[in-house]
């Protein structure tokens, strides 16, 4: 997924602000179940929640940058799953993030659906 950084994405020195590289990641999760038809809410009581994420800021994005963000599968188990992240400029790697994501139903972990896994694939 592609990102333009606007203003309101950056600091006062015009660099990306540390918690927007997140969002970034989040929105790009998101677009996974926009382009199947299908939403990140799957009904008010079943849907993700982050439950770990282990991050690395390796190069500054700044104002008016175009970010590339890539997702990739890295295991998926019964109630959860688990994906790197890793934001591009061009060919630069910018940041890097390990997210552990949990299902619930009802706020308590529960079997992923089988037709979901088919939207990180």
């Amino acid at each position: 997924m592609k990102i333009r950084v606007y203003y309101e994405d950056t600091d006062v020195g015009g660099v990306v602000y540390y918690a927007n590289y997140l969002k970034f990641c989040e929105r790009a999760r998101s677009e996974l179940f926009f382009q199947k038809d299908l939403s990140p809410h799957i009904s008010d009581n079943e849907f993700f929640v982050v439950k770990e994420v282990e991050a690395k800021y390796i190069k500054p994005a700044k104002f008016a940058d175009l970010l590339e963000v890539k997702t990739i599968l890295i295991k998926k188990k019964s109630a959860s799953i688990e994906m790197l992240q890793e934001i591009y400029k061009e060919d630069t790697l910018l940041f890097t993030a390990n997210f552990k994501l949990a299902f619930l139903k009802d706020f308590k972990p529960s079997k992923i659906p089988q037709e979901l896994f088919k939207v990180f694939e």
